[in-house]
């Protein structure tokens, strides 16, 4: 990871609509690699250059879910952070992410439920300033107060 955000927790009483956060990783073919294994997705796509290069991508391209797992990173680690739990997700994904792309994964508080402890996020993914992918999350944030 290249990202320099802090890492830990933001609780809701200090969350603002408009706050970002974001990282940057290169994806690699190790990752790729890795994610397959854990996944148990090995779609020749994604794993064979023979076969990617005839299809519509022209080459391999990375699960878009380990794409969206760049998301989940910038979350789970800044913003809100540790303690947050997932409740929903919406995903676009745009176009495709190679290895040996830099994807910066970029996370926007758009709403705050104090009553509920819900925050809603715009969420996105860029390649060299390009979206790969959009999204929307609801999350639960963790509060001073319950933890």
């Amino acid at each position: 990871m290249l990202d320099n955000m802090p890492r830990g927790t933001i609780y809701i009483e200090d969350l603002e609509v408009g706050m970002s956060r974001s990282l940057r990783k290169v994806v690699t073919d190790e990752d790729i690699e890795m994610f397959a294994r854990v996944s148990t997705d090995h779609n020749p796509v994604h794993m064979d250059e023979a076969y990617a290069k005839d299809t519509i991508f022209g080459g391999r391209i990375a699960h878009g879910m380990l794409t969206a797992g760049l998301i989940s990173a910038v979350i789970g680690e800044q913003l809100p952070g540790h303690g947050t739990i997932y409740m929903g997700q919406s995903l676009k994904f745009m176009a495709p992410v190679r290895p040996n792309d830099m994807v910066l994964a970029e996370v926007e508080v758009t709403d705050i439920d104090m009553k509920k402890r819900r925050v809603e996020l715009d969420c996105r993914c860029l390649v060299d300033g390009k979206p790969v992918l959009k999204g929307h999350a609801t999350v639960l944030a963790p509060s001073k107060k319950l933890d």
